[in-house]
C-alpha cells in the first residue's frame, strides 16, 4: 500500500508588510476611539451616593432586644450590607407622642439598587437576621401597603 503524504492544516504565512484596504484604515480611528471610551468607562469613578431615609415603629417591650441585636450586629450582616453597596448606614430612635420610632439613613454607592436589594433579600443570613429584627418593628401604614417594614422617606434638604 503506497504511503500518502499528509498536508498540514497550518495556513500559509502571510507575507509582511500587510497592506490593509483603505476602508479598514479609515475605520481605525473610530475603533481606537471606541476602545479608549470603553477603557475609560471601566476606570470611571462610581456614581455619587444615593441617599435613603426610612421610618418604622418600634414595638413596646422590644426596644432592649432590638438595641442588643444592633450593639452586636452579626459580622455576616455587616459584610452583606457592604457587599450590597450600602455605606454610612445609621438607625436612630425617637419618641413622638409617646410612641417609639426608628429612623434609618444610608447611602447607596452601587449601580443597580434593585439587584443589590434582591441579592440581600436572598441571603440566608440576612433572612435569619430579619427574623430577629422584624418582630421588634411596627410597620407604618405606608410600609404595610407595600408588605414591608420600613416606610420610605422623601429627602427635602441636603447639603455637603
Amino acid at each position: 500500500m503506497p504511503s500518502k503524504s499528509i498536508t498540514p492544516l497550518v495556513p500559509e504565512p502571510i507575507p509582511l508588510p500587510v497592506t490593509l484596504p483603505p476602508t479598514y484604515i479609515m475605520q481605525a480611528p473610530a475603533v481606537l476611539s471606541l476602545a479608549a471610551t470603553l477603557l475609560l468607562a471601566s476606570c470611571a469613578a462610581p456614581p455619587p451616593p444615593k441617599r435613603f431615609g426610612s421610618v418604622t415603629g418600634l414595638k413596646p417591650g422590644k426596644e432592649a432586644y432590638y438595641r442588643q441585636l444592633h450593639a452586636a450586629a452579626w459580622p455576616s450582616i455587616l459584610a452583606k450590607i457592604k457587599d450590597c453597596n450600602i455605606r454610612n448606614y445609621s438607625i436612630y430612635r425617637s419618641e413622638i407622642d409617646g410612641k417609639a420610632y426608628l429612623f434609618s439613613y444610608f447611602e447607596y454607592v452601587g449601580r443597580d439598587f434593585a439587584a443589590d436589594m434582591k441579592k440581600m433579600a436572598a441571603d440566608p443570613e440576612t433572612q435569619r437576621w430579619w427574623k430577629e429584627t422584624d418582630p421588634c418593628q411596627l410597620p407604618l401604614s405606608a410600609a404595610r401597603k407595600k408588605h414591608g417594614i420600613w416606610a420610605e422617606a422623601e429627602e427635602v434638604f441636603h447639603t455637603e
